[in-house]
């Protein structure tokens, strides 16, 4: 068995099965919200999707990496404590794991030199802890399955 999120999640042989199970796991999340802004964000998710196919698991794939690294702290403590279920782990330390997470897609928009980029980014960035917070069960869920197969 894989001992790091390195080894689980990167490896080149699994690395596509990943990206395509973060890519649906995105496209759950955005399917669960309700309301009016959750009515914005797949109205804004499902015109990305349809003006550039393939920009979600295309830019899950560059983030994959970085994402690896921000959780592998909380990987390893998850393993020391002998844990089984690494969403309800995440789900403990939602407020530190979210941090972690968006850390990674701060510092991407604020590299990136297109400023439509960074606007769109800022106008989401507002409501992205609470999102990311919600689907830290499911990536839990998503990075456990792919460490028994690992």
């Amino acid at each position: 068995m894989a001992d790091t999120l390195k080894e689980i999640l990167l490896d080149s042989s699994r690395r596509p099965s990943v990206v395509t199970d973060l890519e649906g796991l995105v496209d759950a999340e955005v399917s669960d919200k309700g309301g009016v802004s959750g009515a914005v964000v797949k109205t804004g998710f499902a015109a990305v999707k349809k003006i550039k196919p393939g920009i979600i698991p295309s830019a899950v794939d560059t983030l994959l990496d970085d994402f690896a690294v921000a959780l592998e702290p909380f990987y390893g403590d998850y393993r020391a404590q002998g844990g089984s279920d690494f969403g309800a782990y995440l789900t403990s330390r939602s407020d530190a794991a979210s941090d972690a997470l968006l850390s990674v897609t701060d510092s991407r928009a604020d590299r990136s030199s297109r400023d439509s980029i960074k606007k769109v980014y800022s106008k989401l960035r507002p409501n992205g802890k609470k999102n990311v917070e919600e689907a830290l069960p499911r990536l839990g869920q998503l990075i456990d399955k792919h460490a028994a197969m690992a």
